[in-house]
């Protein structure tokens, strides 16, 4: 046995302590933060080789781990553009230079310039769905995601393109005289679309039964019948099978090139495949897609991960998808400045997704996840290291004492 190597193993205990102490310490510190994952520090013994009159006492070393894939719990706040990961996967963000990473910590605010950043300055990344784009998603990396910025939903104009109708055309209705359309009609209605800087354009729809179960449609702005002009016939089945519906050589749409401004036109298409004619009132209504310019009211955030701008004027638009991410052993990730992770060769590589599909977890808007240290847990630790130093720290003494009485033997 060696005195030196009595003293040596004091130390290397004590240095252990001390590294749980850090995390003990670090934990406590981020109680409160958004999203933190606890570390945690484990023992291993490293022993020598030892004959069988002496012993060789060894030391004992220390490994890092993070409980990155536990899920803390969530507290609701009042703010849409906070966000938790109920689940599996992780946010992805990117700093100021260009370099994505993975949080859980989801307090994203709109900045200066509309970006969602959260309090670390880390940016909120996702897919652009404007106008009804299918996310791009490429999964075994970041490839297409943009920075989700709400300040560019606002101000926007969307040509409408389609009318989806649910109408019935009552059929013992008479004629009517029309001040500004075709000569008679039965029934009429209007509707409004947008063209393609944003103006409202009011179309009249006519409707008149010109015999039985026949019924001319036209369409008309200011009083000008629309291309491609003239009268489409619609028929009705009214047999016990077809119970009023559209009759199968019917048509079902109405196509028309709507003037917008600049001496341009848009092209708009009515569906009208779910009209009928049975024995009620007339009833007529349109689900017009486009919009007028407009600010943005608030934004709403779905589990999907879907960003919708509400706008002033009531339209909403769904604008971005909300990526998620993981990798194969979370745990294993690389902790960064910022409350982030970066994958590494022990975590695997990262596979990215959407909210809800392929594993990953869905998103709650007004919540955030709260760090999972529990306090009383770590202070147990730190008095547990604290007394595990002391006793180190007189395993230590007692060597140096030896190693002195050994010097005065000299004496």
């Amino acid at each position: 046995m060696s005195l030196y190597s009595v003293m040596r193993t004091g130390v290397s205990g004590m240095a252990a302590q001390s590294n749980k102490l850090s995390t003990v310490s670090d934990n406590i510190a981020n109680v409160n933060t958004t999203g933190y994952k606890k570390a945690s520090t484990e023992f291993s013994s490293l022993i020598l080789k030892s004959g069988s009159g002496n012993y060789d006492s060894g030391a004992v070393e220390t490994t890092v781990r993070y409980a990155i894939s536990d899920q803390g719990s969530l507290q609701f706040t009042t703010s849409t553009t906070d966000l938790a990961v109920q689940g599996n996967g992780f946010f992805v963000v990117q700093d100021a230079n260009g370099s994505n990473f993975l949080t859980r910590a989801g307090s994203f605010v709109p900045d200066s310039q509309g970006n969602l950043v959260n309090t670390a300055g880390f940016q909120l990344m996702g897919y652009n769905i404007q106008n009804g784009a299918v996310p791009n998603v490429s999964a075994n990396g970041f490839g297409n995601l943009q920075v989700i910025n709400v300040n560019q939903m606002a101000l926007q104009a969307s040509p409408s393109t389609k009318a989806t109708v649910a109408a019935n055309l009552a059929p013992s209705a008479t004629n009517l005289v029309a001040p500004a359309g075709p000569a008679n009609y039965t029934s009429k209605t209007s509707m409004v679309t947008y063209d393609n800087i944003g103006n409202a354009v009011t179309l009249d729809v006519y409707m008149a039964q010109t015999a039985t179960d026949t019924w001319d449609i036209q369409t008309y702005q200011n009083g000008t019948l629309l291309a491609p002009g003239g009268s489409t016939t619609f028929t009705f089945d009214t047999t016990a099978a077809g119970k009023g519906a559209l009759a199968a050589a019917s048509p079902t749409t109405l196509s028309y090139n709507v003037p917008s401004a600049g001496g341009s036109t848009y092209p708009f298409t009515m569906d009208l495949s779910a009209m009928t004619q049975v024995a009620s009132a007339f009833d007529f209504k349109a689900n017009v897609d486009g919009n007028a310019p407009s600010a943005v009211e608030k934004v709403d955030i779905d589990s999907k991960g879907i960003v919708t701008a509400v706008l002033q004027n009531g339209t909403q638009l769904p604008s971005f998808q909300i990526a998620l991410a993981t990798v194969p052993s979370p745990d294993h990730m690389t902790p960064e400045v910022g409350n982030v992770y970066s994958p590494n060769l022990e975590s695997g590589n990262v596979q990215v997704g959407l909210a809800g599909q392929g594993g990953l977890g869905t998103i709650q808007s007004s919540a955030l996840e709260q760090s999972d240290v529990d306090l009383a847990s770590e202070l147990t630790d730190m008095i547990s290291s604290q007394r595990s130093f002391t006793a180190n720290s007189k395993s230590f003494q007692t060597g140096a004492d030896l190693l002195d009485i050994v010097v005065n033997l000299k004496r």
